[in-house]
């Protein structure tokens, strides 16, 4: 067949990319390919070079004359010419496979359709909202194609070649920047808005004034479901606004949470501050905190239990319902601080030295503590004591700053 010997290459690999046997038959070919290829095509947010490999070793291994080529003698001898395997635009080989019937995903004459943007919108939610689950219904203006025209913009249904800029979209402008230099800019041509034709006016759409698309109002129902993250996309296929030969783009709402005044989120743990008494943490508390459901949860300590300053205490099951299983939750964590009286009367003193442990007993004698000095402890604010320093060492950093700098330069002028 061949009139030189041929080197054998990789013949594998189109089988293990389909996932199929090499002994497979034309209907398991189809099947892999079929499966993969909606997977991965890139108007779903599939991997171009993953449909491009499908394409290509789907186009080989279901010709029989290229499948025998590329068993014997493997993928380089197609590359070279025999049998011209590898060739075509993955996307003619979808289409001529699916027929053209796949989202849109061809055009007019076999020509591939763009994408439309996604539009996507903030969507503000509470606390209570996402422990919960809620619905909202919003109202939205879009763009649809015009019913009257179908998205033609004339009544005839046919259209001109722009003259302007010669049905390419685009005019080119020159500018004289000085006496040999020129900029040349490309941008939309206006007489057509970047679509390469134009319509007469006596044939142009009465619905939609040629413009191909009017406005529509429609009012989705969002579904935010218990569990859900902030920051977390709610997605709707196809109802971004409309356009001719366009796959129509996705409304997508992104969560953000409000803060709460409570409660605090860290995954699906709740966090929630309370402040006891000096009295409630060595004798004891019980207070009622309201849940994000309204339900009222009754929190209290151990008999004989104390409470330290920062300490923190867990309830299990009270926390966030996890995203798609709401019958699993998290913890609630209640972080305690403790508030001391600013003083005590010498009768409170003696009252409490009753009842609390001992102070520890004074180890120095009377003559070391003749010998010490009086010292007098005054109250502070840490954070401001400190920020006041930092604002001395920044300034005079800069003045050293100022006075090292000045000295070089007189020197330098003078040399």
């Amino acid at each position: 067949m061949f009139g030189h010997a041929q080197k054998k290459s990789d013949n594998t690999r189109y089988y293990e990319v389909l996932g199929v046997p090499k002994d497979a038959s034309q209907d398991e070919l189809k099947k892999a390919y079929r499966k993969a290829a909606i997977k991965n095509h890139p108007d779903k947010g599939g991997d171009p070079e993953k449909f491009k490999e499908l394409a290509q070793a789907y186009e080989v291994l279901s010709d029989p004359e290229k499948r025998e080529i590329y068993d014997q003698y493997g993928e380089d001898a197609l590359k070279e010419g025999m049998g011209g395997g590898g060739g075509h635009d993955p996307f003619d080989i979808f289409q001529s496979f699916f027929g053209g019937s796949f989202g849109g995903g061809a055009g007019r004459g076999g020509r591939r359709q763009k994408r439309g943007e996604d539009v996507v919108h903030p969507l503000k939610v509470s606390l209570e909202d996402l422990y919960n689950g809620t619905s909202k219904k919003l109202s939205l203006s879009r763009n649809v194609l015009c019913s009257k025209c179908k998205g033609k913009g004339s009544k005839s249904g046919t259209s001109m070649k722009c003259s302007g800029c010669q049905g390419s979209g685009m005019k080119v402008s020159i500018r004289q920047l000085g006496p040999s230099m020129i900029q040349q800019m490309q941008q939309v041509c206006s007489d057509c808005k970047g679509t390469g034709e134009t319509i007469n006016d006596k044939d142009k759409c009465p619905q939609c004034k040629g413009e191909k698309v009017v406005q529509d109002k429609k009012v989705l129902e969002v579904v935010v479901e218990k569990g859900m993250q902030n920051g977390q996309r709610i997605t709707f296929p196809g109802e971004a606004d409309e356009a001719p030969d366009t796959i129509t783009g996705d409304i997508v709402f992104v969560l953000q949470q409000k803060e709460h005044p409570k409660f605090k989120r860290k995954g699906d743990d709740l966090f929630v501050e309370h402040s006891l008494t000096l009295t409630e943490a060595l004798c004891g508390f019980q207070f009622i905190l309201t849940h994000l459901d309204g339900r009222q949860l009754l929190i209290k300590s151990s008999p004989g239990e104390v409470v330290k300053p920062g300490q923190f205490k867990a309830i299990n099951d009270e926390g966030m319902p996890a995203h798609q299983r709401p019958f699993m939750k998290g913890k609630l964590y209640v972080h305690f601080s403790v508030d001391f009286p600013d003083s005590l009367t010498p009768e409170q003193c003696k009252a409490l030295e009753a009842v609390l442990p001992p102070r520890p007993a004074t180890q120095l004698t009377d003559m070391e503590l003749d010998e010490c000095e009086e010292t007098t402890l005054l109250d502070v604010n840490i954070e401001e004591e400190m920020r006041r320093k930092q604002n001395q060492q920044q300034e005079a950093y800069e003045e050293d700053e100022e006075a090292s700098g000045s000295g070089p330069r007189v020197q330098c002028a003078q040399q």
